[in-house]
């Protein structure tokens, strides 16, 4: 019989024990149904054994639905591999398998059930042409141990008591990174706790744009120049490196740790397109934040196709001259460079007519945000994501240097622009859990320290339930997230490991903070509390970088061609 809650809890956690070979055994049979899923919706998207996009639009749900399905596969994969390789290093303790049954017994219910692409849309097998036969066989007597023991209510219990044993300041169970990324989180860690939450409310609240103070410490820690070149001004540190930084920044307030996205996109895209003259010029001053750059891709009416940009560029003799309207430019006021997308090749509607500019600006204040002839445009007031502000400009003969034409040629624009997707995206991801780990530390607090019918929120198992759920999803985008980082370090493709950590973070993201508002009850709806702006700020990560529909089709069509 047992005589503490330990002992109890691991006699109702039967699994423990043999965790890693059940977790080994299952995969085999998420891999199987992912094939099937595959070959069932190949069948229904093929045109004369070509894959079709119109088909592909057609059967929207079904393609949406494998890219669900191909990321949760990915998901239990990367929670596989991370639990071996804490396993290995000694590691591998109570919390870290708790968040790895509980992850498997999860996943793979909700794989054979109904997979949630948002609150409002499940996925099921069938939905997605999995055959009957299919759906039977996925239940292999490994994936029914996991499902039925896996994420019962006494592992999540537990993994809550353990969380309170821990520190406030780290993650919940080991992280997998090595000793040098640690020290980096909890350089970052700090700096957050100390310069950015006690103020982020208030930058939120009163819709002002972080201080310069703030960004000039930002610039002292390196942030700005983190995966630059050392020969540039940079660090050229890797890409976990960054979404280590991201992450803490972002714990803090998502507007300080979103600074460093428009360097990342601006440096990415002057070091895989740009010329040796413009690199030596832009580079040391992104990588010191002596210039602070906004990317200006979106247009009013086109939304994520970008193929149909209407601004245009056109040559005023070495020089050109940029005309139209652009909106959603985040921290456009007060930057001295825009990554301007503009159509310069005539009688064209596609992508190849587009190139790059770098287009210099005066930096604006809050009373004349922009000062240089030839632009204008005002303030789109927001929910959330407030820390930079969102802008619509409008270019009337703005006049660029002919020098800066990125790569000093034309129409290559869009192709330049895709290959900052997989950087972009991985900050993004990490941002999120950044977000979701931020939702997660409000829920445990307000729910230690208020009292209801004579004791603790989290002593009460739905709420103590949802913050170990939000334990171990963050857990599992984090792997995610970090095992696209890894594959961009090792400069392997990772468009589609990218592509996955940003779906799967965001909606966790979403998920942790609308369950903390939760947990919050009334007082999560006030303004004062912390928890609404979280709610707000997460609510941009499933739009940005690619909404979720548009990120699930992008990855359906990657798996399918």
């Amino acid at each position: 019989m047992a005589h503490d809650g330990q002992d109890m809890s691991m006699q109702q956690n039967p699994i423990l024990d043999d965790l890693l070979g059940l977790t080994a055994d299952a995969l085999p049979a998420v891999n199987a149904v992912l094939a099937a899923a595959k070959s069932a919706v190949k069948s229904i998207v093929s045109d004369e054994n070509r894959i079709s996009g119109q088909l592909i639009e057609a059967n929207q749900t079904a393609a949406h639905g494998f890219a669900w399905l191909a990321t949760y596969a990915q998901a239990l994969e990367q929670m596989h591999n991370w639990a071996r390789k804490l396993n290995s290093m000694g590691r591998f303790g109570e919390v870290e398998k708790l968040i790895l049954q509980i992850t498997f017994g999860e996943y793979l219910w909700q794989i054979h059930g109904g997979i949630q692409m948002n609150q409002g849309e499940i996925i099921r097998l069938q939905d997605i042409g999995v055959p009957a036969g299919d759906q039977s066989a996925f239940l292999t007597s490994t994936v029914t141990t996991l499902t039925q023991n896996g994420n019962t209510q006494a592992a999540r219990t537990r993994l809550v008591e353990l969380m309170q044993e821990q520190s406030a300041n780290v993650t919940v169970g080991a992280s997998g990174l090595d000793d040098e990324l640690e020290m980096i989180r909890e350089q970052f860690r700090r700096f957050s706790v100390e310069k950015v939450e006690p103020y982020a409310h208030e930058w939120h609240l009163k819709d002002e744009l972080i201080p310069m103070e703030v960004i000039d410490e930002m610039a002292e820690l390196g942030v700005f120049g983190l995966t630059i070149p050392e020969e540039y001004g940079g660090f050229g540190l890797s890409k976990a490196s960054m979404c280590v930084v991201s992450e803490e920044l972002s714990r803090g307030y998502i507007g300080v740790g979103s600074l460093g996205t428009r360097s990342e996109i601006a440096a990415e895209l002057i070091l895989c397109g740009g010329t040796d003259a413009q690199k030596e010029k832009w580079l040391p001053g992104l990588a010191s934040a002596e210039i602070l750059p906004t990317a200006v891709f979106t247009e009013p009416n086109t939304g994520s196709d970008l193929g149909a940009l209407r601004t245009r560029a056109r040559k005023d003799g070495e020089d050109w001259i940029i005309t139209g309207n652009k909106t959603w430019i985040t921290h456009a006021a007060r930057t001295h460079v825009m990554t301007v997308l503009a159509r310069t090749v005539a009688d064209t509607d596609n992508y190849k007519g587009l190139s790059m500019f770098l287009a210099e600006k005066t930096p604006g204040t809050d009373e004349q945000p922009f000062v240089d002839p030839g632009i204008s445009g005002g303030e789109i007031e927001v929910l959330g994501y407030r820390g930079m502000k969102e802008y619509t400009l409008n270019f009337d003969d703005f006049k660029v240097k002919g020098e800066n034409l990125l790569g000093a040629t034309e129409g290559q624009g869009f192709k330049q622009l895709m290959q900052t997707f997989e950087s972009a995206r991985i900050q993004t991801a990490a941002r999120a859990v950044g977000v979701a780990q931020s939702a997660l530390d409000e829920g445990m607090r307000y729910a230690q320290d208020r009292k209801q019918f004579g004791k603790a929120l989290i002593d009460f198992p739905r709420v103590s339930g949802k913050l170990a759920m939000m334990a171990v999803e963050i857990m599992v985008a984090r792997q995610l997230t970090y095992f696209s980082a890894h594959e961009k370090d090792n400069d392997r493709r990772c468009d589609l490991e990218a592509g996955m950590a940003k779906l799967h973070a965001a909606r966790v993201a979403w998920a942790c903070a609308d369950n903390a508002l939760q947990i919050h009850g009334g007082n999560g709806f006030a303004l004062e509390y912390k928890i609404s702006r979280i709610l707000c700020d997460a609510r941009i990560l499933n739009i940005f970088e690619g909404a979720a529909e548009i990120q699930a089709q992008v990855i359906a069509r990657r798996l399918l061609d």
